[in-house]
């Protein structure tokens, strides 16, 4: 049975952010099996939506770009959830790019899979708490076990990474952060970034808890020098 073509929910032609170090095209896909509280993407959340725009004209798109662009990022909702990723992942190394995953890490067989294949050349990692406090994000009480062992994979490939936590106040602590933070450089990670939950999308009452918070609000300017910081 051949496998039907992603779905995409968005496109971005050219981003310098989201592969740090890289020009990259962003290819969103549909779907998502968590609901994090903090999310604004949440259009892109039901995997039964049709999507934006068919695979194929992203190809084409991509064909264009050859030579322009440096990689290609895979990004969602969750791209793991897609069962066409492995082959979409394929035809975009066929035209030359290198390819980036953004994930949650919610499938960690999938992703052990596309490492173990040699599919990926950078991931950034989402890692929202400790495991034990997952669901307080997710609102998925095993999304906590099958991120950490999606981390523990990327560190054990070697594959060049970045982790980030979406800090948002209604869920995170000082203690919560700095905790967190600690157990990932414990464990080797060499790149991890804070970013600031951002209150555009969310359902109004939850945006108003934080409205015109800043991640400076939480953490001290000497708190974990060795995590970098990024404003919403």
């Amino acid at each position: 049975m051949v496998e039907p073509p992603a779905v995409v929910a968005g496109l971005v032609r050219l981003s310098t952010v989201d592969w740090p170090g890289k020009l990259a095209a962003v290819v969103f896909l549909q779907g998502c099996p968590w609901r994090c509280v903090y999310c604004h993407n949440e259009e892109i959340l039901d995997p039964r939506e049709p999507g934006t725009m068919p695979w194929f004209e992203v190809v084409e798109f991509l064909r264009r770009r050859r030579g322009l662009l440096d990689g290609v990022v895979f990004s969602g909702g969750e791209p793991l959830l897609s069962k066409a990723l492995p082959t979409a992942i394929g035809e975009v190394r066929n035209l030359g790019f290198a390819v980036g995953l953004h994930t949650g890490g919610a499938w960690p067989r999938r992703l052990q899979a596309l490492l173990d294949d040699g599919a990926l050349d950078w991931v950034g990692l989402d890692v929202k708490h400790l495991p034990e406090r997952y669901a307080s994000v997710t609102g998925v009480p095993s999304s906590g076990a099958a991120a950490w062992a999606s981390l523990e994979a990327v560190l054990a490939s070697g594959v060049s990474h970045e982790v980030r936590t979406t800090v948002d106040p209604t869920v995170h602590t000082r203690p919560d952060v700095v905790a967190l933070a600690e157990r990932l450089a414990a464990l080797g990670v060499q790149h991890h970034a804070l970013q600031e939950a951002r209150p555009d999308g969310l359902a109004a009452g939850h945006a108003e808890a934080f409205a015109g918070w800043r991640l400076a609000d939480l953490l001290a300017p000497d708190d974990l020098p060795h995590v970098e910081r990024r404003a919403a």
